[in-house]
């Protein structure tokens, strides 16, 4: 079996971490190089680092700060935010980015993740999707979770894994900064329908969310999330050790 990941991220706004619910509502939370730094060194096996607004206010990410945070960790980087081209994926993978995620520069251009999986890899390639329930169906949204594409999500992620994605980043609207678990229905949907890792974001309140997340789902490979973490009501040291006493296989 493989072993979980416990995964931080960094959404990013005019050069600090923020947070809101729903994807609204943002607040100030840190700055993004200190706390990437601690999240290096206190047991996360990946980060997450989203320019939010850049696909919103149509411009390129933040270089600079994503140079700092590449600089200062030792842990796989994933960057996400105004990632329209493959011009955009060379500009983080040189900033040190390990992995680029790609959320609404495929939904205006769905082969930039083919493009990119043929020039990097398919493994270099994550395909992030903001969905919700509209009636009875799974939605995705573009720029941020503000607009409505009209696509339906399986659909939308089977043709990004078929065109190379490497990964999935599902962010449940639904769910996000409400603390209540993360949006196992829609999750499992996605799972079902995709053979390559899928990260599940979005709910999580506390640590048996992640417990009940990977016991629930197995085939999700790992559980990201933001708040918990910032704010210091889930240790990440502390969330491992629980993970492993139920029996779940994590990173050391």
């Amino acid at each position: 079996m493989i072993t979980k990941r416990i995964i931080p991220c960094l959404d990013v706004k005019n050069g600090r971490v923020v947070k809101g619910v729903n994807f609204l509502g943002l607040s100030d939370v840190s700055d993004p190089v200190a706390l990437a730094r601690y999240y290096s060194e206190h047991g996360a096996d990946e980060l997450v680092f989203y320019d939010i607004t850049a696909s919103h206010e149509g411009r390129g990410l933040f270089t600079d700060i994503l140079t700092r945070v590449a600089e200062t960790i030792f842990i796989p980087l994933t960057v996400g935010g105004g990632i329209n081209s493959l011009d955009d994926f060379d500009r983080v993978l040189k900033c040190g980015a390990d992995k680029v995620s790609v959320n609404s520069g495929a939904i205006r251009n769905p082969a930039l993740i083919g493009e990119a999986a043929k020039r990097y890899g398919d493994q270099c390639v994550v395909l992030s999707v903001d969905a919700k329930r509209v009636g009875s169906e799974f939605r995705v949204f573009a720029k941020g979770g503000r607009e409505d594409t009209g696509m339906e999500l399986i659909e939308w992620v089977r043709r990004g894994v078929g065109d190379g994605a490497g990964e999935i980043v599902l962010n449940s609207i639904d769910t996000d900064g409400v603390k209540q678990g993360f949006d196992l229905e829609m999750l499992s949907a996605v799972c079902e329908a995709v053979s390559v890792p899928v990260i599940a974001s979005g709910g999580a309140g506390c640590a048996q969310d992640f417990v009940t997340l990977f016991q629930a789902l197995p085939k999700v490979d790992a559980g990201l999330a933001a708040s918990i973490f910032h704010f210091g009501e889930v240790e990440i040291a502390e969330l491992k050790a629980m993970l492993k006493e139920n029996g779940i296989l994590i990173r050391s």
